[in-house]
């Protein structure tokens, strides 16, 4: 069986770092180099944020984060918020300043595979795959 890291995480921007360490401990006991390392620290953080930003009107709300290390390296986030539309996501245009809705293209240019799964009302699933 895989190893697997669960965690249970309060929907407040204090705690987002709390995953990053934990995120970046497991990328190096699976043998990532700094760089890859430093990839998977930002894509995590860029969806966490994105999840304390827009997922909940309750402040109080806790999001689950699994970090699986056998096989290819995956972090999977998930929320029971508000969700949304992916067909209502507009990548950014080159060249184009944006103030937000970035978050998806850095994660999807940072991992090797992104998985986004999100209903209006149900709540938001991304699983983010980098492989060694």
């Amino acid at each position: 069986m895989a190893d697997r890291i669960t965690m249970k995480i309060p929907g407040k921007p204090e705690y987002v770092g709390t995953v990053r360490m934990a995120v970046s401990h497991a990328a190096s006991r699976k043998g990532f180099d700094i760089d890859a390392i430093e990839d998977i620290k930002v894509a995590v953080s860029e969806a966490c944020t994105n999840i304390v930003c827009h997922a909940h009107e309750n402040p109080d709300f806790v999001y689950e984060v699994y970090i699986d290390i056998g096989g290819d390296f995956s972090v999977t986030i998930q929320d029971d918020g508000v969700g949304f539309g992916m067909d209502e996501y507009t990548p950014p245009v080159p060249g184009e300043s944006r103030g937000s809705g970035m978050g998806i293209h850095i994660i999807k240019a940072l991992m090797d595979e992104v998985e986004i799964q999100s209903e209006p009302g149900v709540g938001t699933r991304i699983r983010m795959i980098k492989r060694l």
